[in-house]
């Protein structure tokens, strides 16, 4: 059995990171609220017209979102609340597109490169399978590394299975730059 500690193990080796994300549903006041009645549904960095949003301090994207944290964890650099929480007023509304992109550059900064972003969405609706891969390329292109994501439904159990709100679970991969 190794006696190596770990802060001692070679820093050149991949890490991974977990995350997981849940948003409700806007409530029947933040649509009356909102300019055009309803809060617009923005997921995986799509706009999907028709679906009522998501409530939260940005677009509330839960897949933009897990990818984000993930990244975060993998390169040890806080989580979404430490790098874009309340407490910042420029990310009020911010796009899941925008949060990705950033939480990227800032694991660049931090030394590691982004290998890829695994997201497993959690949901009664929308029905994700018809724009997989259109919100793949969209998540691909904002963190700059392979971005798959998958949808399952919780079988109507929980509050997802309620249709009360979306959860998403994700892993990212980063390698420390050379």
């Amino acid at each position: 059995m190794s006696t190596e500690h770990p802060s001692s193990a070679p820093m050149n080796l991949p890490r991974t990171g977990i995350s997981v994300d849940v948003h409700a549903f806007a409530s029947d006041q933040e649509c009356a609220a909102h300019e055009s009645g309803t809060v617009p549904l923005w997921l995986a960095g799509l706009h999907w017209p028709g679906e009522r949003g998501l409530s939260g301090h940005s677009d509330g994207d839960v897949v933009a979102h897990a990818a984000a944290d993930a990244l975060f964890s993998a390169a040890g650099c806080g989580d979404l609340g430490s790098n874009f929480g309340v407490d910042r007023p420029d990310m009020a509304g911010a796009s899941g597109e925008r949060i990705l992109r950033e939480a990227a550059q800032i694991v660049r900064e931090a030394g590691f490169i982004p290998g890829n972003i695994a997201v497993q969405l959690i949901g009664q609706r929308p029905k994700f399978a018809p724009r997989r891969e259109e919100a793949q390329a969209v998540l691909t292109q904002s963190a700059g590394c392979p971005v798959t994501v998958a949808a399952t439904t919780s079988d109507h159990l929980g509050f997802t299975g309620r249709v009360e709100g979306l959860a998403a679970v994700a892993t990212a991969l980063v390698v420390p730059q050379a």
